[in-house]
Parts: structure tokens; sequence; C-alpha cells
């Protein structure tokens, strides 16, 4: 009876054992995804390209909001040095909204003096999938190939995965400066983007 208590208590003490191997693995996991993402979002690949996508974020009204200002401002610092000759701004309408995002852009860049025939816009995409969805319509129509995407640095790593798995040559630039500042919001925007890293290798998978 002794003898079987005794293998009992070392049954459960591996099991135990090998729950905390597990539980590390899966910490360590989940820290080198985010270290890849933070590492990703700290490239600047800008490069000549035929067209530089930015990427959608909300906007009030006729206003970018102040995340996706940073957007546009870095696309258009990024075509006014000559890195590509075409701006495509992405995004559709929010809820209720009179403009899409792509066009609270456009009006943003015409009033800085970029000229229309060098902007293209979509105005049916909601997420970061549909518009770079949307963007490749735009470009094989206009026969551009390669383009820099411009995009927060916690989501560039997103972004250019699914860039990837769209057949879309892309660069990755991110915003030299970011709105979302405090330690609260980059660490929420670092889990959103783990958790999505997840949710599209579990997608692809399937």
């Amino acid at each position: 009876m002794a003898r079987l208590k005794g293998a009992g208590k070392t049954r459960r003490r591996g099991i135990g054992g090998w729950l905390w191997r597990l539980l590390l693995l899966a910490v360590l996991w989940l820290a080198a995804v985010a270290a890849w993402i933070v590492w990703v979002g700290q490239r600047d690949q800008a490069a000549q390209a035929d067209a530089i996508i930015v990427l959608g974020a909300a906007a009030y009204d006729a206003r970018p909001s102040p995340v996706f200002e940073e957007r546009i401002r870095h696309g258009l610092d990024l075509y006014q040095r000559g890195y590509a000759p075409v701006l495509i701004f992405t995004g559709g309408y929010g809820n209720g909204a009179r403009f899409a995002e792509s066009q609270v852009a456009r009006r943003y860049a015409l009033r800085r003096g970029v000229p229309e025939s060098a902007i293209l816009i979509e105005s049916a995409s909601r997420t970061t999938r549909q518009n770079l969805v949307q963007a490749r319509a735009l470009m094989q129509k206009r026969d551009l190939h390669r383009v820099i995407v411009v995009s927060d640095p916690l989501h560039m790593s997103r972004a250019l995965r699914l860039s990837d798995e769209l057949g879309i040559d892309a660069l990755g630039s991110p915003t030299p400066s970011t709105r979302f500042r405090t330690v609260q919001t980059q660490w929420r925007f670092l889990l959103q983007e783990v958790y999505f890293f997840h949710r599209d290798l579990v997608a692809r998978a399937a």
C-alpha cells in the first residue's frame, strides 16, 4: 500500500513538472512572438517602389484621427522624398460616417499639394486584410508591382504578413512616431497583435 501511495505521488509530481514545462514553453513562445512584432515594427525598409499604400484608421467626419494622421503624414513624406509616384489611401466608411477614411486622407493630401493624379483610393474596406485586397485591385488596374506599406510600428508585422499572403510585393515603412504613446495603450496594441498572429496562423492551417 505504501508503495502504491509513493508511486501515486511520484506520478503527480511528474505530471506537475510537465505542466510547468509546458507553461514555461508557452510563455517563452508568446514572448518571442511579441519580440518579433516589435522588431519588425522598428525596421524601415523604404526603397524605390511603384506606390505607397497607407493603411486606413479611424476618421472623425472630415478629419483623420491622430493615429490615421500619423500614417498619412508619413506616406506624404515618403512620396515627397521620391520613393514612389503614387499614393494609395485605403479605408471605408465607419458607422454613420459621411466620408470614407480614404476620402479623408485624399483631402488631407490634396490640401498639402499632392496632385490628384498621384492619388488612388478605395472606400470599400473595413479591416487590414480588406485594405490590402482593395489596394491590390487598384495596383493590378494600374500595373503597379512593388509597394511600400505604411502603418503603425506594432501593426507592421501583420500588414506585411497579410501582404505576403495576398501576393503583394511589399516593403514596410512604419510611422516614425505613434499616437499609441502610453504604456497601457502600447501593451494593449501589442497583445492584440499577438492574438491576431495566432488567429492568422490557425486560419492558414485550416
